[in-house]
């Protein structure tokens, strides 16, 4: 099949790359011309595991293009997604300017039957701004719109699109119906399913999906809190409640709050969509200031430790990421904890991974890098674990003592056991669990 994706960011160039290691010929539309001309080069502009692979074999094998020309990207396209973003307004609402503005393009270049795909995430009734847009100029006959939420986790987004554990396709159009299953289907050969719904059923799944999962992190938090107050240990709790099959073990791991580009956004927009229709949704509203005092959480315990001055003290920090495997630092708690630290008077020094160019470019030589981790860490009063990468798991603590100013970890995502860091010699506090001396 013939595919056009309009927008090349994370979700648009994971959909495009997977859609042609399939076999579709897909040609990827920007406005941004030096991101186009990189790609074109075969430059990725975004960290994704596995992603590389499949982006050089199919630019090389010709199925994978790019353009800045929205016309000559749709002429031969049967579908055309739409992968745009959608940044929150001050009102918590999702922006559509840039969805509704290629629709009007669209409208005029349409020349013959398209299916236009909504794959970015968007508040229920988009599907039916975008079909206004388009009737304005085409007849009815020439398109039909169709909402295909994404379910992409960053870190594993190429295992995600290629193995998905559903497809959701919201359309009432037979037509659109039969194109959608061609394309999808072999992506649920094992068996899983692609459900077919209406437009708004399909738009709404999505925010509900990514704000029940917010919520089920922001109740662990919550949790975790309370499991220091009283004396628990919340990785024992979180065992004992995963057990039972109606909770499931995922999204109880209690840390310093979520970020990334989709939980914040699309719980803010939820609650936005819930305020338009005069619905108080008073969970939604828990979850999002849950997980705002959240992300200051490891401020509070630094500040506390140090009689609340942090001036002149240097805190390292491992992880500016708002998860492991990604570059991506869009709400990341790493984020807040620097700021806290630089306006205590504290200075930062900070490895990760892979997320430290972007923090360069964000912070403009306010927080001094690290050239792996245990450089940060000499010479620092503490250090703080606020992202989860897997080199941080099973560190050197002999040589951490040897060169921290003094054996202090604050550990935002209970990376290591509190019996094996008992005799340490190190204080270490993390979150929902005993404190070490």
């Amino acid at each position: 099949m013939k595919i056009a994706v309009v927008g090349t960011g994370y979700v648009g160039l994971v959909s495009g790359t997977c859609f042609a290691e399939t076999g579709n010929h897909v040609v990827c539309v920007d406005i941004d011309e030096n991101k186009v001309r990189k790609m074109q080069q075969g430059e990725i502009p975004i960290y994704e595991p596995g992603l590389d692979v499949l982006f050089e074999r199919n630019k090389r094998q010709g199925r994978l293009v790019f353009t800045t020309d929205l016309k000559s990207a749709i002429d031969q396209a049967q579908i055309i997604f739409l992968a745009l973003p959608t940044p929150p307004d001050e009102d918590g609402s999702a922006d559509l300017k840039y969805i509704l503005g290629v629709a009007d393009d669209l409208s005029n270049i349409i020349t013959d039957y398209k299916v236009i795909v909504d794959k970015s995430t968007v508040p229920v009734g988009t599907a039916e701004k975008v079909h206004a847009i388009l009737a304005k100029n085409l007849s009815e006959d020439l398109f039909d719109v169709v909402s295909n939420p994404e379910f992409l986790r960053e870190g594993v987004a190429v295992d995600d699109f290629l193995k998905p554990d559903r497809v959701v396709i919201g359309t009432k159009s037979e037509k659109a119906k039969k194109v959608m299953r061609q394309l999808y289907e072999p992506f649920v050969r094992q068996g899983n399913p692609i459900y077919f719904m209406d437009e708004r059923s399909a738009e709404m799944t999505k925010y509900a999906a990514n704000s029940y999962l917010a919520a089920r992190i922001s109740f662990m938090n919550e949790i975790a809190n309370l499991c220091e107050k009283v004396g628990a240990n919340v990785d024992s709790v979180r065992s004992g409640m995963g057990s039972d099959t109606r909770i499931g073990k995922r999204f109880l791991f209690p840390g310093v709050g979520y970020g990334g580009s989709c939980f914040p956004k699309d719980v803010q927009a939820l609650a936005k969509t819930a305020s338009d229709y005069d619905y108080d949704f008073k969970i939604l509203k828990s979850v999002m200031n849950v997980n705002q005092i959240q992300k200051h959480r490891l401020t509070d315990k630094i500040k506390a430790h140090f009689g609340d001055n942090l001036k002149g003290k240097t805190i390292a920090l491992w992880g500016l990421a708002f998860k492991p495997n990604t570059d991506d630092i869009r709400e990341a708690p790493a984020l807040y904890l620097i700021e806290d630290l630089i306006k205590a008077g504290a200075k930062v020094i900070a490895y990760d991974p892979e997320a430290m160019p972007n923090v360069q470019a964000q912070y403009n030589g306010q927080v001094n890098m690290a050239k792996d981790q245990y450089e940060a860490l000499i010479g620092a009063d503490a250090l703080a674990i606020v992202t989860e990468w897997s080199v941080f798991r099973t560190p050197s603590f002999d040589v951490m003592k040897e060169l921290l100013k003094n054996p202090v970890i604050f550990d935002g995502r209970n990376l290591y056991d509190v019996d094996s860091m008992q005799g340490t010699g190190f204080h270490y506090e993390s979150i929902g669990r005993d404190i070490v001396n």
